[in-house]
């Protein structure tokens, strides 16, 4: 009894002393206030037969959205964020739709209808109703005074309350749009090799543009924006000269349509549609994340803050909801216990049919315990923020499952398993082994990465939560992995008693690597992080000792120091194994890394030391830079208050998409982007694209792949991608909390 007490009182004299370290280490960052932005998500509405022609979108003033296609009136059924709707035959008002309607249109935010006899509305008490003698008539806009310049692609005919008051037509070219420029009362009619202006005052039709390449136009701000098969230009309306030269630089220049909505100028074309932004790049929706087809046939301005763009395939509504960093939080936490918590780890969704996650199921993976211990990492940071009893709830259950992972493998040696499943779904794959239980079985060949893994975790539980029994069960999962690695040389010891693929340490096998072949750094910093972080917590000198034994004896201090630059291909002589690990940048390693970097600045065992890891963590950041990933930018504030990238952290934190649906996504044909040579790295363009045109990916992704074939299978949980660089973000003082909580 008496020896019982006195280790529980050694154990709350180490937890103290880690504590109080933790107090010292926690730098004041100058945070990066929470302000609230427009987060920007799609809910689709698809065609229900392949053989209706979608032509034009409108919405009115009450956010009533109409479809006219080639059968008639259509509008959105149903459809929410992740579940597309459908486009429905539109029935709610007969009088409309029973009517042969051959175009429709917004005139002072209401819908107009154009039909073989007449330009009409419902609103304004139905009484716009002016005849027509086109009966062929598909392009019209109102101008002035309820004024109607109507066309059926040949002829040109200005009405008013019935009446014909001038008609003409466009020299050798055939109408295809008609836009109103009410400062100047003009009229703006394209043609397919042209653009002329009426002017109703002097029914006088004037020649501006002469240009077969002209698609599309539109009226903004005082200029004319013209849209060609390659490229757009604009037209100062007032002396009708073009200004500058055309535009290339743009996703894709074969555009359809183009539309000004809220101040921003919106283009649709035959791969995608895109927003010009303030600084003159363009925001891209393409992919069916966006838009059910990337060929786009209109824009038009939506009901809420929205624009709605209208594809071959279906309407794709584009909302922007204001929320801060915070309200992002929430979502995302809800959406990884809504579905993505299997047995406590944190799991993907996979084998989903065209993006419908009700159709897919939690898969197991090679790495549910590296995936787990970032989402159970974020859950710690989160308590230390907010003492959330949910994030405690959280933890607790996310930490028996990791406990598990030592205990369901009956080997008793500290070996943790990959993963557990019961018995059934997985034992005909080559790593898994049947558990002592016959309910379950579980999963061999444990890599390097659960390893890191598991140290950061606990070790951050073990710092920072404080529930007794959980710093306690931290510690010990610490101390069980730990004794498991030094006892073994080095290495972990998988059920066969052979060291894993990759959970090796060992100086024979670590050294074994030329100097420039990564696995020769990244196994030395991680395993001095993993060592230091096992001293910290249970002060047993076997750590410590191990850990100066490799820097001291061989060459791991040296090995971790050594700078990125020096980081590349083996030689032509080397051995096979080298080459292969060595034919380009692996990005795992950086997950690795700084999952390490925790143990390895944090526990460091003197400044000496610490000095020297932050030089390393501070060089490999820079050597990341260019990706403007959150996460390492954010982890870096580790070592100091400097500002590294903090606001392109909180760049790619608030342009994440919320819709974590591995889609297909193209973008290596894009002609705003700036192509590299092949290089070790394997950045491929100048400049990294933001997250929300990317695939979905984890934080051990190359952030320059440009393209992926993802086709709607899986929806990654945002545990370990979103919400790890938030909360540490917030712990580490990167990120304020948000305004409305101030």
């Amino acid at each position: 009894m008496k020896k019982t007490i006195l280790q529980l009182a050694l154990l709350c004299l180490v937890f103290a002393m880690a504590s109080c370290t933790a107090q010292k280490q926690r730098k004041e960052v100058a945070a990066r206030p929470d302000k609230p932005f427009l987060q920007d998500y799609s809910i689709k509405f698809n065609r229900e037969t392949s053989d209706t022609e979608l032509k034009t979108v409108a919405a009115d003033r009450n956010g009533y959205i109409q479809v006219y296609s080639s059968k008639g009136l259509l509008r959105p059924r149903a459809g929410q964020f992740l579940f597309p709707g459908t486009l429905v035959t539109d029935v709610q008002d007969k009088q409309t739709s029973d009517k042969k309607i051959a175009g429709i249109g917004i005139y002072h935010d209401q819908f107009v209808y154009l039909d073989d006899k007449a330009v009409f509305s419902n609103a304004w008490a139905a009484k716009l109703y002016s005849r027509h003698t086109l009966p062929n008539a598909t392009v019209f806009a109102g101008g002035k005074d309820f004024s109607f310049l109507i066309s059926d692609g040949k002829a040109l005919h200005l009405l008013k309350d019935s009446k014909n008051l001038w008609e003409g037509a466009l020299p050798g070219d055939e109408v295809k749009a008609i836009k109103f420029d009410e400062p100047q009362n003009l009229f703006w009619i394209l043609g397919k090799q042209s653009i002329y202006t009426f002017d109703p005052a002097k029914n006088e039709l004037t020649p501006v543009v002469n240009d077969d390449r002209v698609t599309c136009m539109e009226l903004a701000a005082g200029k004319l924006v013209v849209g060609t098969n390659n490229g757009y230009y604009l037209v100062d309306t007032q002396t009708k000269k073009q200004i500058g030269e055309i535009q290339q630089k743009m996703p894709w220049t074969e555009l359809t349509t183009v539309a000004e909505i809220n101040g921003n100028i919106w283009f649709g074309s035959t791969w995608g549609a895109m927003q010009l932004r303030e600084d003159g790049k363009f925001s891209y929706y393409a992919s069916k994340r966006w838009i059910p087809s990337d060929t786009v046939v209109h824009i038009a301005k939506g009901p809420e803050n929205s624009v709605l763009i209208l594809t071959n395939a279906g309407l794709g509504k584009i909302c922007f909801d204001e929320m801060t960093l915070h309200d992002k939080a929430l979502f995302f936490e809800k959406q990884v216990r809504d579905r993505h918590i299997r047995n406590g780890f944190n799991a993907t969704v996979s084998s989903m049919q065209e993006g419908d996650v009700t159709t897919g199921s939690m898969e197991d993976s090679d790495n549910d315990g590296l995936w787990t211990s970032m989402y159970l990492a974020s859950q710690t940071f989160r308590y230390a923020v907010t003492q959330s009893p949910e994030a405690l709830q959280n933890i607790r259950e996310s930490l028996d499952a990791m406990e598990r992972l030592y205990t369901v493998n009956g080997l008793n040696s500290g070996f943790p398993s990959r993963s557990y499943m019961r018995t059934g779904y997985k034992f005909h794959d080559e790593p898994w082994r049947r558990a002592e239980d016959p309910e379950w079985d579980w999963k061999s060949t444990t890599s390097s990465d659960e390893a890191i893994g598991h140290i950061f975790a606990f070790g951050a539980i073990a710092e920072l939560v404080e529930v007794p029994e959980l710093k306690a069960k931290a510690v010990m999962l610490i101390d069980t992995l730990m004794s498991h690695i030094v006892k073994n040389d080095f290495y972990m010891i998988d059920w066969d008693g052979k060291p894993t693929r990759w959970g090796r340490w060992n100086p024979e096998y670590v050294n074994s690597f030329p100097l420039m072949v990564g696995d020769r750094k990244i196994n030395s910093s991680n395993i001095i992080g993993m060592l230091q972080t096992a001293y910290h917590f249970t002060q047993k000198e076997k750590y410590r000792e191990a850990a100066f034994y490799l820097m001291n004896e061989h060459g791991y201090l040296e090995n971790l120091m050594r700078p990125m630059s020096e980081i590349g291909m083996a030689p032509a002589d080397a051995d096979e194994m080298s080459k292969e690990l060595s034919d380009g940048w692996n990005h795992s390693d950086d997950e690795m890394y700084y999952c390490g970097y925790w143990g390895l600045y944090r526990y460091a065992f003197n400044d000496t030391l610490k000095a020297k890891f932050k030089a390393a963590i501070v060089d490999h950041w820079e050597a990341e830079r260019p990706e403007k990933e959150g996460l390492w930018n954010i982890m870096t504030a580790l070592v100091g208050d400097e500002d590294y990238d903090f606001d392109e952290a909180l760049w790619y934190l608030q342009l994440y998409p919320i819709d974590l649906i591995n889609w297909s996504v193209s973008n290596s044909h894009r002609k705003d982007i700036e192509l590299l040579a092949p290089n070790f790295r394997k950045q491929s363009v100048k400049e990294v694209l933001p997250p929300g045109e990317l695939r979905i990916s984890r934080h051990n992704a190359n952030r320059f792949d440009l393209d992926s074939r993802g086709g709607g299978r899986e929806e990654n949980s945002a545990g370990d991608i979103w919400l790890l660089p938030y909360w540490i973000g917030r712990y580490l003082g990167v990120i304020g909390e948000p305004e409305s909580q101030k």
